[in-house]
């Protein structure tokens, strides 16, 4: 079997890149940052004009359907350039709970096209998460009341507003009140429905983080070829190398778990979500990694605005308890693999079908 990348989503991968490498300079996004809102429109219009927002919408809706794997790819450049928008929010997490919803719902075409030419931003209110990411800016709101869903307008909905160590976070505590016209999905159907969009929003971070910490790798490795001491670079120094081989090394080891668990959940695998618990604990790890050795490198002066790092770094620290902290992906990790009878091993990464 092969498990590489076909060229196509390479190309997409690096043409996502080339994108925000010219559209999401440090010093645009400082100024977003800086901005009340946090959010820039000419931004979020850039990304709906190549086609970002639309990546998961149904083609029959028009979008491009793409699947999860594409996304591990897309949310990768999506912190590799720390992008301060809810783009993997709503085109990602939002439009797969919203092609899912049943048929009958009225609006549900509507939202499909509206985030496919991204006419609208969504917010997703999921009960693992205390606070809602773009709550105040979102034009929509799913939220969850037990296992029931609700899509619920901005106007009907209000925010108090929470501060985070990453300015491009923008959260908020939301209150509302349920009713029949809200609601879009209940029982058994509403609970499959948050567990799908748990896994995705899950994966998302993953990949995210995974981008963040090779972003960071990247910089401690410029600012080592810069930085003289005693007439030398500091990257010529053993124990910074060793520092910058530790993060290079616990990056490469995330990427396949990433991988497995976007392949899992693209395929509808029964153990997705083990996967993609594990992808969450492995990238953040490693996100965590970077920042610490990245600090290391830069020294105190990491910390300070005016450094790049700290924009990548904090944004690390503010994911890593985004979709489920880690004891909660610990927890469901752990149940797999104590399990009487789990399937562990090199030889069940992939179980051969009959």
């Amino acid at each position: 079997m092969d498990f590489t990348f076909t060229d196509d989503q390479l190309a997409f991968r690096d043409a996502v890149g080339r994108f925000l490498m010219t559209e999401a300079a440090p010093e645009m996004l400082r100024s977003v940052w800086e901005s009340n809102s946090g959010r820039s429109p000419e931004l979020r219009s850039r990304l709906a004009a190549q086609g970002l927002t639309a990546l998961s919408v149904p083609e029959d809706k028009g979008g491009l359907g793409m699947d999860d794997v594409a996304w591990a790819l897309m949310t990768q450049e999506l912190g590799y350039y720390a992008i301060p928008d809810s783009l993997a929010d709503t085109a990602y997490v939002a439009a797969g709970l919203v092609a899912a919803l049943p048929s009958e719902v009225p609006a549900r075409d509507r939202w499909l096209s509206q985030i496919a030419v991204g006419d609208i931003r969504v917010a997703v209110g999921h009960p693992v998460n205390p606070l809602v990411a773009d709550a105040r800016s979102a034009d929509l709101l799913l939220l969850a009341h037990g296992d029931e869903v609700h899509a619920v307008p901005r106007a009907e909905v209000d925010v108090t507003v929470s501060a985070s160590i990453d300015l491009s976070r923008r959260l908020g505590r939301v209150s509302w009140s349920p009713t029949a016209a809200t609601r879009v999905a209940n029982g058994e159907a509403g609970r499959a429905l948050w567990a799908d969009a748990l896994d995705r929003g899950t994966l998302a971070v993953a990949g995210q983080a995974l981008g963040l910490a090779r972003r960071m790798l990247d910089l401690a490795v410029d600012y080592a070829a810069q930085r003289k001491q005693f007439g030398k670079p500091i990257g010529s120094f053993q124990a910074v190398k060793h520092h910058l081989a530790d993060v290079a090394t616990a990056i490469e080891f995330a990427k396949p778990v990433l991988y497995r668990a976007a392949y899992a959940l693209a395929h509808g695998e029964p153990g997705a979500s083990v996967r993609v618990s594990h992808a969450k604990l492995a990238c953040c790890d490693a996100a965590w990694l970077a920042a610490r050795h990245g600090i290391q490198v830069h020294g105190a002066m990491g910390y300070t605005w005016e450094v790049d790092l700290q924009m990548f770094m904090k944004r690390a620290w503010a994911l890593d308890a985004s979709w489920g902290d880690r004891g909660f992906h610990k927890s469901r990790l752990a149940e797999a693999i104590l399990a009487d009878g789990a399937a562990l091993g090199p030889g069940h990464t992939f179980e051969v079908q009959a």
